[in-house]
């Protein structure tokens, strides 16, 4: 990952540990990934995979990650036409917002979805790719 790229300003100590950022891959790199996240053998996501040598999987709805990694690490791919304002997630009581190109990294298992009744593109628009952290 291009984890370099982090600053101090993206690390939270409450109300637990967490990293929050959208500065950790370029919004050209994200754009491409973007246009083929439906089809994860696409020639972008393989080069993602073999650059970063890391494990992810797509979530069509991201109240659907699994709890039981030691990490939660989730990259969020907002539809585009998803103008919705504020937060989208509760972190141990802290609401965090549900944006494009935004990585949120924590050990809390106290997370959760906070749902909009607003509807896009799709039923579940709450997509993301869980990152597998090695």
């Amino acid at each position: 990952m291009n984890w370099e790229r982090l600053k101090h300003k993206d690390i939270y100590k409450e109300p637990v540990e967490y990293i929050y950022s959208n500065q950790v891959f370029s919004i050209t790199e994200y754009d491409k990934l973007y246009e083929n996240q439906n089809t994860l053998d696409h020639q972008t996501w393989l080069d993602f995979h073999k650059q970063y040598k890391t494990d992810f999987c797509f979530l069509e709805d991201i109240s659907d990650m699994d709890l039981s990694k030691p990490i939660i690490c989730l990259w969020f791919f907002k539809e585009r036409n998803d103008f919705k304002a504020g937060p989208d997630i509760n972190l141990a009581g802290k609401m965090i917002p549900y944006a494009q190109n935004t990585f949120l990294v924590t050990e809390s298992k106290d997370i959760s979805i906070v749902e909009n009744k607003k509807k896009y593109l799709r039923d579940h628009y709450k997509t993301a790719f869980k990152i597998d952290i090695i």
